[in-house]
């Protein structure tokens, strides 16, 4: 959802922008759970999810009751790939700059995340970037202290807190804005939508094993819909509620080691947020549960992926006997706040310099 115009509490100098980025800077993240601040629902939004959520549970009944197989194996096909849009592309990528990609690659990962329909991925960016950089606090889009519906979908049906209007203006989008290919996404987003979300996965169905309309709508579009969003949202909501902590005992993210079959590989979140900027996202290397480690290690092997950013074992093992005291967030590689040891610390694959 596009940030909505900041109130006037939230402006602190309209006619200087300079003078307002640098007072930004200064003022420290709101405390979770401002007592001021009131939920204020998008009432749109939350018609739209209870349809969707709807529509979803019944197509799910029809993956059981009359889809054929070959719909079930286009469905699972879809939801891998909105999986690997998400976590290959938006995630690692681009939020993180944890590899880079020649552009057909970009193109493939700006497809695959256009059909996992979670916004455009510079919007995607904007609002992972300050989950790392402002976590669990009133800053963070899907602050984990506000409970678990909340973290989960609740903060898509509101409208965000004056704390994200805030900071968000000092998060550094340059990179994803001057992409071309996500330039061209956000410019044309809602036919890239209609066309990957809506027609194709409808119209293939019905075409190519003469499916049902009614099946092709409920199951490949809105069931694969459903479960892709709740896949990726139980990252920000279980994985900041249960499980172990074996890198950074201060943080609320954690690791849940059963959601690897779902999340394939994105649930080591306790990791992820200690090395953002690695590009398996855990210790784990590429295999078919890390599926979205072995698709970079893939494309890096035929060229497409290169500098691709990992952690030393030795680093690791000093983080996890030191613990971290929570206080150093980044979002990713090149943060201006990323320490020299970090940079210096990192193992490069597949290194090729622009």
């Amino acid at each position: 959802m596009a940030p909505q115009d900041t109130d006037a509490n939230a402006v602190l100098f309209e006619d200087d922008a300079e003078t307002e980025d640098m007072a930004l800077a200064k003022t420290p993240v709101q405390k979770a759970g401002d007592a001021k601040w009131e939920y204020r629902y998008v009432k749109h939004i939350i018609f739209y999810g209870v349809l969707l959520y709807t529509a979803g549970l019944y197509g799910g009944y029809l993956t059981l009751a009359s889809a054929k197989w070959q719909m079930n194996i286009f469905t699972f096909f879809l939801y891998v790939t909105s999986i690997l849009g998400v976590t290959a592309g938006a995630h690692r990528l681009w939020s993180h700059r944890a590899y880079k990609a020649k552009w057909p690659l970009q193109l493939i990962l700006m497809i695959f995340q256009t059909s996992a329909l979670q916004y455009s991925v510079i919007n995607w960016v904007r609002d992972h970037r300050m989950h790392h950089k402002y976590v669990d606090t009133d800053a963070d889009p899907h602050n984990a202290t506000r409970g678990l519906f909340f973290s989960h979908v609740g903060w898509l049906m509101m409208e965000k807190h004056p704390e994200f209007e805030r900071k968000s203006k000092l998060i550094d989008l340059s990179d994803v804005e001057s992409n071309p290919i996500l330039h061209f996404q956000r410019k044309y987003y809602a036919i890239l939508v209609t066309i990957i979300c809506f027609i194709l996965p409808t119209v293939t169905p019905v075409y190519f094993w003469n499916e049902t309309w009614t099946n092709a709508i409920f199951v490949p579009v809105l069931f694969h819909h459903v479960c892709a969003y709740n896949a990726i949202a139980l990252v920000n909501s279980a994985l900041h509620k249960w499980g172990y902590r074996p890198y950074d005992k201060d943080m609320l993210a954690t690791e849940i080691s059963l959601l690897t079959p779902i999340l394939f590989g994105e649930n080591y979140h306790n990791y992820h947020h200690a090395f953002p900027w690695d590009y398996k996202a855990s210790e784990l290397g590429g295999g078919t549960l890390m599926l979205a480690t072995a698709f970079i290690d893939f494309f890096a092997r035929i060229g497409w992926a290169y500098d691709l950013k990992t952690i030393s074992d030795d680093v690791i093992q000093k983080r996890v006997m030191r613990t971290g005291d929570g206080s150093h967030h980044i979002w990713g590689w090149g943060d201006k706040d990323q320490s020299k040891e970090e940079v210096n610390a990192a193992v490069r694959i597949y290194p090729k310099y622009d």
